[in-house]
């Protein structure tokens, strides 16, 4: 299926990162890390091959932002909880994503895009609080560029490379892992900086 879209060019591309985005396959650091190997001759396609899988995955939360607009609060958690586990959301996880958006609307879209999970599930929380939509998009966008850039790249530097399928299998791995490591720390950074910017007497939601 993937050869077939990357037919299309830039347009494939957007449609993979589009297709990514709305559903839990294929995992996007390891279609990133595959795009960034196969269909990036030279720097001079990377570039818009970065900005064609940004538009398609900013795309594909614009879709989960209009469903959480259109449940509204209740249907979406009811919806959640039913089937949250066939998509791989848990209720909990839904939860914590709504806690995170009630501190920091503008910063919790932007870091969400480089958390695995959130990144694909946080916008359908966006459209359930109603945010506005242009500081979303923004946020959103820019965070996907920085996910969608660093997997590019990843993918980029190994197209030379051996391309056993075991050693490019161990290098996704270890870029993958790296990748949210750091992400991961940014995020708990970023908590970190929201509590000592709450004052003594504030409590959590």
């Amino acid at each position: 299926m993937i050869p077939s879209f990357l037919g299309f060019g830039l347009l494939g591309a957007a449609c993979l990162a589009f297709t990514e985005k709305v559903s839990p396959v294929p995992p996007s650091h390891v279609l990133l890390l595959f795009l960034g190997m196969t269909a990036a001759p030279d720097v001079t396609t990377l570039v818009p091959l970065m900005f064609a899988t940004t538009f398609g995955s900013t795309l594909g939360s614009m879709i989960w932002y209009t469903g959480g607009n259109w449940l509204g609060p209740d249907r979406a958690d009811a919806a959640v909880r039913r089937f949250g586990k066939y998509i791989f959301l848990k209720h909990a996880t839904y939860q914590r994503l709504t806690v995170a958006y009630r501190r920091n609307n503008f910063r919790a879209s932007l870091i969400a895009q480089l958390v695995p999970v959130a990144r694909t599930y946080l916008a359908l929380e966006a459209g359930v609080l109603r945010l506005p939509f242009v500081p979303f998009a923004i946020a959103t966008m820019t965070g996907a560029f920085i996910w969608n850039a660093a997997f590019l790249i990843g993918g980029y530097m190994m197209r030379d490379s051996d391309h056993d399928p075991v050693t490019i299998g161990f290098r996704i791995i270890a870029i993958v892992v790296v990748a949210e490591i750091v992400f991961l720390v940014a995020l708990r950074h970023s908590a970190r900086g929201e509590d000592k910017d709450r004052p003594s007497g504030e409590t959590h939601p």
